[in-house]
């Protein structure tokens, strides 16, 4: 979950930092780095607690340095403190780690390394361990430390007598690479190397990457030289920046009418869905008897909503999982499951094991994904991309509705395939997604309105959302973009379920959304909103435009452009997505860096 980033070539400090601050969404409890001057072995650590910015107080600003590594952490193993905040050094060792040592005790004790310790953290024990086998050798010291770990890691290492040089190694956590003709540079996310080249290399498990000023090499644990298969970046460096907004999460919220454009692009042709592979993926969609979505967080709602399209389009059995949950689980899969996997850093370890268990498990395995060559995509059999750009927020919102398009295009395929729908009706569905980027960017037009309704809960404790059918699965992401960024306790209830307990917590001034988007169902929503205002909420109603006249002026209205029911999910969270981002600016909070939040998560 930590920022790691090394740099070889001029101006290395200020470019550490500058790679540091695009990294800080993957940790921003403390910051650091180390660094050296061309040829010089000896390297100068600066490291505190707090974010980049802080880090940037301490380090020098005019200063020579040629070569060096960067840290910005999420705390796992000891408290947020300067002495915990990466790299670490001991011996002639400075490290940065990014994963979990889980025998880190166990070492320590074994080595009898405790006397060479000053921080609380597992990262510093494998320091000292590289440091007790370094005999002039640095591969042989990493590969005896590395055999002697247990968890999860990406380690970028300096030896004080190695001038102008880095190492790495990983094991499940990421690290990727770029050569310019001027630096050297690898990260722990390819967002950080977007400024410098237009194609990088995703390091490999159990290979040395060896960073040098005239580039790097990669090496197998015996030292035979490996080949090196770029992936190309395919976004301008301006994707990174916040092009005149206050924070990336407003900047993300405004790409999604481009976002959802460039996927139908991508996969439509001549109004008929292209998944690729020249139709091995559509043979594929033929022949399972059941369906396993898995994924974590926004994925996860992402995914509960594709579950009701293959559903509702294909009648096809889905379940519908935690993936953190999922690797202890019972649940049965066999060669007649389609596994589906959805993460937009493709690096969610949680994710990626549950994968890795329904492979060992014979289940075919689809991953949606955002960034290629991850880690998630190297185990799938097919992954189709999201193509959304870098998401810099820690608080999903493009990575939502990308997603979403995609289990759309699935389905419908899926239900083509399978003959489950007539070619008039998939026509329509194509029809009516090739509406909502126009839907959505008519939600975004309305921004200001849905503000003043934000600044009414601004003080609140608590939000409760309601809804029937669809509604429903769209509001459990909305409101687990309230309670991420503005801390305010929010949860979505399915309106049937208010009799069976949740009423219980309606009082006089409780703040409600309440979706009436299915038009099937309005009688029943409407009936529900009723008993909630009857004992005092404060309800907000998000509706269709050519329903919203029939409304009690007793209710604030959030007008939605009128698509079909199944389709109305995507204006719906947009709207949900501007309200949330609202009331956490309009809080005085860190919109793009909630508390105790990253955005990659790559440890259990």
């Amino acid at each position: 979950m930590c920022g790691i980033i090394g740099f070889i070539g001029n101006d290395a400090l200020a470019n550490i930092l500058n790679g540091l601050e695009l990294l800080e969404y993957r940790g921003y409890d403390s910051a650091g780095l180390a660094v050296r001057r061309n040829s010089e072995c000896q390297s100068v650590i600066y490291k505190c607690q707090g974010r980049v910015s802080d880090l940037r107080e301490i380090a020098p600003s005019n200063a020579d340095f040629s070569c060096g590594i960067g840290h910005t952490r999420w705390a796992t193993h000891g408290g947020v403190s300067d002495k915990n905040a990466h790299p670490h050094k001991s011996g002639k060792v400075t490290l940065v780690h990014n994963g979990i040592i889980e025998n880190y005790a166990l070492l320590k004790e074994e080595f009898e390394l405790e006397d060479k310790l000053v921080s609380e953290t597992d990262t510093e024990v494998v320091a000292a361990l590289i440091d007790k086998f370094y005999k002039g050798n640095p591969k042989e010291a990493i590969k005896r430390t590395i055999k002697k770990l247990k968890g999860t890691f990406a380690f970028v290492i300096m030896f004080d007598d190695i001038p102008d040089t880095i190492f790495a190694v990983r094991n499940v956590s990421p690290i990727v690479v770029a050569k310019t003709d001027e630096q050297t540079i690898l990260a722990s996310d390819p967002a950080a190397l977007y400024a410098y080249a237009k194609e990088y290399y995703v390091l490999g498990e159990d290979l040395f990457l060896t960073m040098t000023p005239s580039g790097y090499t990669v090496e197998d644990f015996d030292e035979n030289p490996v080949e090196v298969q770029l992936t190309k970046v395919d976004w301008e460096v301006s994707a990174v920046d916040k092009m005149g907004f206050p924070y990336y999460m407003a900047k993300e919220i405004f790409e999604q009418p481009s976002c959802i454009r460039r996927i139908l692009s991508n996969y439509l042709l001549n109004n008929e869905i292209e998944l690729g592979f020249n139709g091995e993926l559509d043979k594929a969609l033929q022949s399972f008897n059941r369906i396993c979505i898995v994924a974590c967080g926004t994925a996860l709602h992402a995914g509960m909503m594709g579950a009701q399209l293959f559903k509702k389009w294909c009648g096809i059995p889905v379940e519908i999982e935690m993936a953190s949950e999922f690797i202890y689980s019972d649940t049965v899969l066999d060669s007649d499951t389609l596994f589906i996997a959805v993460s937009q850093s493709g690096e969610t370890i949680d994710t990626l094991e549950a994968m890795n268990k329904a492979k060992e498990n014979g289940a075919l395995c689809l991953a949606i994904l955002n960034v290629r060559g991850s880690s998630i995509s190297r185990v799938a059999d097919y992954t189709l991309y999201t193509d959304a750009g870098p998401e810099i927020a820690v608080a999903s919102t493009k990575a939502y509705t990308t997603q979403l398009l995609i289990f759309y295009l699935v389905a419908l395929k899926t239900a083509t395939v399978r003959g489950k729908m007539s070619e008039e009706d998939v026509a329509s569905a194509i029809d009516n997604l090739r509406k909502v980027p126009e839907a959505i960017q008519t939600v975004l037009g309305q921004k200001d309105f849905i503000h003043r309704l934000a600044k009414e809960v601004i003080t609140a404790s608590d939000l409760f959302m309601i809804g029937r059918g669809l509604d429903y699965y769209v509001l459990m992401e909305g409101a687990l973009k309230l309670k991420e960024i503005s801390y305010i306790h929010s949860e979505a209830y399915a309106s049937g379920e208010l009799k069976h307990g949740p009423i219980a917590l309606i009082s006089e001034g409780t703040p409600v959304i309440a979706a009436v988007t299915q038009t099937h169902l309005i009688p029943k929503s409407l009936s529900n909103v009723k008993e909630i205002r009857a004992r005092g909420a404060n309800v907000v109603l998000l509706a269709k435009n050519e329903l919203k006249g029939e409304f009690s002026e007793e209710y604030h209205v959030i007008g939605l452009p009128d698509l079909e029911d199944e389709y109305m999910a995507f204006p719906e969270i947009v709207a949900l997505q501007i309200y949330c981002y609202f009331v956490s600016a309009d809080k005085g909070l860190d919109v793009d860096k909630p508390r105790n939040l990253a955005k990659v998560v790559t440890v259990e």
